[in-house]
């Protein structure tokens, strides 16, 4: 008898990620997501809040955006401390939203937990196999924010442009860790100076977020520490 046919892994593991993402409930329910952010001491000087849709960002990297906040169906290149990372995503999630990690090894839960991200509201993909992008493609069709960590990994041009078009339209925030051309704003991150803390010698790192591109061109249930892969 010949053999049977062969099953593709990643087609499995996508149609997982599917019937997770129909199990969350509509974007619209719940608190709401889409408030501009302000800083937390207006400053007069500054450019006047956007009526733009926004997600919201740590208080330090508000003061750096024209709009406050990392503006919906935008791509955002992110470099640096993983401290950013989880800071976005306790931003997101503790304002009602919902996120995804898709790769991203470095990123700590915990941080992101004591910054006020909420858990439940994170799906995380720490082994997305070798097509990570097709992953994102699934997760930006129902989320508010997807953070992806390519690694060395070089997306092929058509998929990258496929994919950057579907964030657009569903109004979803992707982050990349890696290679991707063509985004809308570059963020950056470096550790500035280490504190002790009382509860052990384990040093706590802050970090200085940077803005390195100019403001976006366009405007655009998990459960707690629930792992795929």
């Amino acid at each position: 008898m010949g053999a049977g046919p062969t099953v593709d892994p990643r087609a499995d593991r996508i149609e997982q990620l599917r019937r997770r993402m129909d199990a969350i409930p509509a974007r619209s329910a719940g608190p709401p997501r889409l408030t501009p952010v302000e800083p937390a001491a207006p400053d007069p000087a500054r450019t006047p809040p956007s009526s733009l849709r926004t997600l919201p960002v740590p208080a330090p990297l508000a003061q750096l955006l024209p709009h406050g906040g990392l503006v919906r169906g935008s791509v955002v290149q992110i470099a640096g401390a993983a401290s950013l990372k989880a800071g976005l995503i306790a931003s997101v999630t503790g304002a009602g939203g919902w996120a995804a990690v898709v790769g991203c090894p470095d990123l700590g839960l915990l941080a992101a937990a004591e910054m006020g991200a909420d858990l439940s509201r994170c799906a995380v993909i720490p082994n997305p196999g070798e097509d990570p992008v097709a992953v994102a493609a699934v997760l930006v069709d129902g989320l508010d924010l997807v953070v992806l960590s390519l690694g060395d990994l070089n997306a092929p041009p058509s998929r990258v442009r496929a994919v950057t078009a579907r964030a657009r339209r569903n109004g979803t925030v992707l982050v990349v860790d890696g290679q991707w051309p063509n985004v809308d704003l570059r963020l950056g991150a470096k550790v500035s100076r280490y504190k002790a803390t009382r509860a052990g010698p384990r040093p706590r790192n802050r970090h200085r977020p940077r803005r390195r591109s100019d403001t976006p061109r366009t405007a655009a249930a998990p459960s707690p520490g629930n792992h795929l892969g």
